[in-house]
């Protein structure tokens, strides 16, 4: 009996980066030795969320990311998730300070860049990059700059999905912040009605686009008490993600006229 033949082995299918990707990895190298490059394209960053934040109104019903019904209870730790927090550098008050989190990453570097641009501290936080015992050490030096900042009465911005991880599931780091400063966290959304989800994108990340309506959403506060242990941290934890989820799901519905998307 004639064996089988034998057939040669599939050949495995590239899979196609987008162009943007692939864009952005050729220019990532020279970008990041060059000072002007960097402040050049951070400036045109900005110019871009500002004239997005121009052409969308707010709508009827939205927050205010600081200053606004929660101003009693400042300073805060405003939450959001990855990938819908782009604009909100351009939207939060000029006149209110705020000291935000950034990755430590070399790509994160920009994003400081452009929150500088409009007067926004940034805070480097560990990247995913780095070694699990430079990644403890280098987050536990930012909630101590965080801490310290909300001390002198700045609010601070964390984005709560931790990077790369599982998209809008509150991490930890938050909940932590929140229990050795005091401070209340404000789980907060940001949408306008003409935007572009980038679905190969691990969080969805959403570009908003101009000449459309914009809305802030915030959830009611979140306070974890100084004394919460293990069991108590993670209840607030999964109370966080489903107060942030709440959040986006009504800034959806505002701009999107009652239809919540959520940026899905």
């Amino acid at each position: 009996m004639a064996s089988p033949a034998v057939r040669p082995a599939a050949k495995k299918k590239r899979v196609k980066q987008p162009a943007s990707k692939t864009f952005w990895r050729r220019i990532r190298e020279p970008l990041a030795k060059s000072r002007f490059a960097k402040g050049a394209v951070a400036s045109l960053f900005a110019g871009a969320m500002r004239f997005i934040k121009l052409t969308n109104p707010m709508v009827k019903g939205s927050y205010a990311l600081a200053g606004g019904s929660h101003a009693d209870s400042e300073p805060l730790i405003v939450g959001l998730w990855h990938g819908q927090h782009l604009l909100a550098p351009a939207l939060y008050p000029s006149q209110r300070g705020l000291v935000a989190m950034v990755s430590r990453s070399a790509d994160a570097e920009l994003n400081a860049l452009v929150i500088n641009k409009f007067g926004i501290e940034a805070v480097r936080g560990s990247g995913g990059r780095e070694t699990r015992r430079k990644h403890e050490k280098g987050g536990a030096v930012a909630l101590i700059a965080l801490k310290k900042a909300l001390d002198a009465g700045k609010n601070v911005c964390m984005i709560a999905d931790i990077p790369h991880g599982t998209p809008r599931d509150a991490g930890m780091g938050i909940i932590l912040l929140a229990r050795l400063s005091g401070r209340p966290i404000a789980p907060a959304a940001i949408a306008t009605s003409r935007r572009k989800v980038l679905e190969g994108s691990w969080d969805k990340t959403t570009i908003n686009l101009p000449f459309g309506r914009c809305a802030i959403f915030v959830a009611p506060l979140i306070e974890v008490p100084a004394d919460a242990d293990d069991a108590e941290m993670e209840r607030k934890r999964q109370e966080l993600t489903a107060a942030i989820d709440h959040a986006t799901e009504q800034a959806y519905r505002l701009v999107d006229g009652g239809k919540g998307s959520g940026g899905k």
